[in-house]
């Protein structure tokens, strides 16, 4: 018992003088830095200047809801007559503030006649009813270069039940704007509130 004792003895001091290796240093070869603070590292974010709130992919981009909507010019004319009826202003107005939300749109009013009188004359008179429209924006303060006019005469009458109100109809200026923008979509918070 005596030697199984001092051998033990014996075999913990050896153990005990053994030296271990230090383990390798790990060397950083990828950037695991997150600069844009979206939580996706430099070395895999695709999209470095995200918004600090936005909602990202596995690939650090935010992501983007398309809004879009559209606004009409719909003015009619009297016979051989060019000047905006006052009944039409706050039509021209609401698209003054549409173009001024969409300031990247551009707008192309289109000038109609009656198939009354002839066709040089009605084309004619289809132009300065467009440029009675676009003056009337400008004034609003829409900027001149956004602004096309077409004046396409007598060519696309409306169909109605009569004559009388055919021609009517057709004594108009028209145009369709569409207006987009893209949204980030942001993350969730405790200051966020529901929209209704």
């Amino acid at each position: 018992m005596k030697y199984v004792i001092t051998g033990l003895l014996a075999l913990s001091l050896f153990g005990c003088s053994l030296t271990v290796q230090q383990p390798p240093v790990a060397k950083q070869t990828k950037n695991l830095y997150d600069q844009d603070s979206d939580g996706v590292i430099n070395q895999r974010d695709r999209c470095s200047d995200t918004p600090i709130d936005a909602v990202v992919d596995n690939d650090g981009c935010p992501t983007f809801v398309k809004n879009s909507e559209e606004n009409n010019i719909h003015v009619l004319f009297a016979n051989d007559s060019s000047e905006i009826p006052e009944s039409y202003m706050e039509n021209i107005a609401n698209m003054s503030a549409f173009l001024a939300k969409y300031p990247d749109t551009h707008i192309e009013l289109k000038g109609y006649a009656s198939p009354v009188g002839s066709a040089a004359y009605n084309v004619a008179l289809s132009k300065r009813r467009a440029q009675a429209i676009r003056q009337a924006l400008i004034t609003e303060g829409v900027s001149p270069a956004r602004i096309k006019t077409v004046g396409f005469g007598d060519s696309d009458p409306v169909k109605a039940d009569d004559v009388e109100e055919s021609n009517a109809l057709s004594r108009r200026v028209v145009a369709q704007v569409v207006g987009s923008q893209g949204n980030v979509v942001k993350e969730w918070t405790i200051y966020t509130v529901r929209e209704n």
